[in-house]
């Protein structure tokens, strides 16, 4: 698949680039059909001064923090079954974390008045439901450090931070992939929606 990456990349590129000329034929060929050109002064206009807004969305976000906790969870080596003592301990240590952890954001979620519950009292839509990936991305990179830390494979806080950035790396092809398909997205509903 890895092969394949940088043609699908050249291809939603050239998608962007068929829809421009597209839409701009179209509002000529047609200037009564509600197509707006991304190529007139109101489409280039549209699109620069609104592309960061395009990119800057909780999916964003979400993939930045996902990615750092798949960093931390590689590096710690959580999910490899562990032979030794040390790593059998850091392991039942993790799983006492991540239960108080899980049993803190329960309180907060599920008690009467829970301070993460909707206005109305609501699960969905709610603070807990927007904030959803983000907690499980805290809980993996708060039990991937711990368990790394604990067991040896994380010894220092210089390791963590290694971590964090070699999920980043690792991902950085989801970046690029969400800005071509955001871009692409968004124009298609400038230009016919």
């Amino acid at each position: 698949m890895k092969p394949l990456l940088p043609y699908i990349a050249l291809l939603l590129f050239g998608l962007q680039l068929v829809l421009m000329l597209g839409s701009w034929l179209l509002s000529a060929a047609v200037p009564d059909s509600g197509v707006c050109s991304l190529l007139s002064g109101e489409g280039l206009r549209w699109f620069m001064s609104n592309f960061a807004n395009m990119l800057a969305s909780p999916i964003l976000v979400w993939l930045l923090l996902l990615a750092m906790a798949y960093g931390v969870l590689r590096h710690s080596r959580l999910l490899q079954v562990g032979k030794t003592y040390r790593e059998r301990r850091a392991r039942l240590m993790t799983l006492l974390l991540l239960s108080a952890y899980i049993t803190i954001v329960c309180l907060l979620t599920f008690t009467p008045h829970a301070v993460l519950l909707s206005a109305t009292g609501r699960l969905w839509p709610s603070p807990f439901s927007q904030s959803l990936v983000s907690l499980v991305s805290f809980g993996i990179m708060l039990t991937g450090t711990f368990y790394g830390m604990v067991s040896g494979h994380l010894p220092t806080f210089r390791d963590v931070y290694n971590a964090l950035l070699d999920g980043l790396r690792r991902s950085a092809p989801l970046f690029l992939f969400y800005i071509l398909f955001t871009q692409l997205y968004e124009s298609f509903r400038f230009a016919f929606l």
